[in-house]
Order: C-alpha cells, then structure tokens, then sequence
C-alpha cells in the first residue's frame, strides 16, 4: 500500500482534479471512478483499474477485494472531498482505462431493441437513459455525435455505473444509419410533431428508439430517416418532458408490448 495523502496540495491529487477536463482524460487515456457499486460493475465489465484511493472515515468495515497493493492509496478525509465528486462519498475512487466498443462489435439478440441518442450535452440525462436502459435489458445505447463524454464522472455517477453494464457505442449519424439498414432494425424517431402517439406503433421487432434533446430535438437527417415517428401526449402547458424521462416512458411501452407478445 502506498503512503497515506494528507495534502490536497499533493501532486497526485492535483492529477486527479485535472481529469475532471474531457482533454485530460482523452490524453491520459483515463476516467474517474467514484462509489464502490460503480467500481465493481467497472471491474465486472473488465475494466483496468489503474489505482485506488480510499478514505478511511468514510468506507468503514467496506472493502473493494482483489486489487494489488501497490495501486492502492490511503488519503485523509479533506483531500478525499477534495477529489470527491458526491455529497456523501462512500470513500472508494479509482482511475481506470475505459474501454469504447465499435458498432460493429455490438452484440445483439435475436429481436434487438436499441436506444439511440443524438447529441445529448448533459450528463445527468445521458446518466439516468442508461439506469432505463439497463433496468429493460435492452441490447445497447448508440450515442450519436456526442456532446458529452460517455466516461464524463457525472454520467458514471447518474448512472450509479450502468454506463458498464450497458453496451454503449458512438458513432455519427450516417454510420448509424448504415448499421442499422444492415441490422433491419426499424427506428422510431420521438417528435412533437408526429401523428401517432407512442403508444401506436409496433416496437415487437428490431427496433431502435431515437432521442433528441428536447429544445432542439432530433436533427433533419434522423427525422427523414426514421421507420416512423411518435410523440407522447401532453396535456399541460409544456410541450415536452425531460429526454431521460420521454425515453423510458417510450422504452417501457416497447417493453410492455414485447412482453404481451
């Protein structure tokens, strides 16, 4: 075990603040990860963990096992919150090397049921479509031209780690389109403006749900491409409901009729 970090002035520490920058991470090829349920599903997922850092006053009797002394780091309580990204840290973190997967490389069932997203900013959103995604066991989540880092530590975190659990790539919009002509996989693009409600189409096939930002919502190019296009009724004063939100109420409702088939 190394030496206890009693500094937030270390230059470790420093390191670690500084992956909080998308271009850090990119050149360190590293990403954070916070909260002992993310790091096992990480490690479940085969990810290389590269170090540990852990504080005592927050982790207890809790233990994360199987990892060889020499990556582990003891730090006091000022510089874990220091690093910490959580409120009420459970005080385990660790760097790691992430891993992307290429379209081609997904794999999918025999009647694949795929999210797809184009160009989500935040992390909250991406984080809590892929905890949907995970809870209904669909194939994979296909993040189109991204606007956020997939391994940004705020999508690991509103993911509580599904973002490992979930077989996530990225791609742009034309190699998207091309997987899934190959795939025949229909997709259902989620509009304001579409004519049938959600709960009108036929996801029992292959099917890909296709979200958008709810301000600008989906691009030209998906929305003329799209199998067809649905909406979900609003009987307020808004016209939308949250991305993350409109995704699982759709998502479910493919589930439901896949069930009843």
């Amino acid at each position: 075990m190394r030496e206890n970090i009693t500094s937030v002035q270390n230059e470790r520490i420093k390191e670690i603040i500084r992956l909080r920058k998308p271009r850090e991470r990119r050149r360190e090829n590293l990403i954070i990860i916070e909260g002992r349920q993310e790091i096992e599903l990480a490690r479940g997922a085969g990810l290389e963990i590269t170090e540990l850092f852990y504080c005592q006053d927050f982790v207890g009797s809790k233990k994360i096992a199987g990892l060889p002394e020499e990556i582990i780091t003891p730090v006091v309580r000022a510089v874990f919150e220091k690093i910490s990204y959580r409120e009420n840290p459970d005080g385990f973190l660790v760097l790691g090397k992430p891993k992307y997967l290429e379209l081609e490389k997904i794999k999918l069932s025999k009647n694949p049921l795929i999210v797809i997203l184009e160009s989500l900013e935040k992390p909250g959103n991406l984080g809590a479509i892929l905890r949907s995604a995970d809870a209904a066991g669909v194939d994979a989540v296909i993040v189109a031209d991204p606007k956020t880092d997939i391994y940004n530590p705020n999508v690991i975190r509103a993911s509580l780690g599904t973002i490992f659990t979930n077989q996530v790539a990225v791609g742009g919009v034309e190699e998207i389109k091309q997987w899934l002509a190959k795939n025949k996989i229909k997709s259902f693009a989620a509009t304001p403006e579409a004519k049938k409600l959600y709960t009108e189409v036929n996801y029992t096939g292959p099917a890909a749900i296709i979200m958008g930002e709810e301000h600008p919502g989906l691009s030209k190019d998906w929305l003329d491409f799209a199998s067809g296009k649905v909406r979900i009724p609003m009987a307020g004063k808004i016209d939308s409901l949250n991305v993350s939100v409109s995704t699982a109420v759709i998502l479910f409702e493919a589930i439901r009729q896949r069930k009843k088939k």
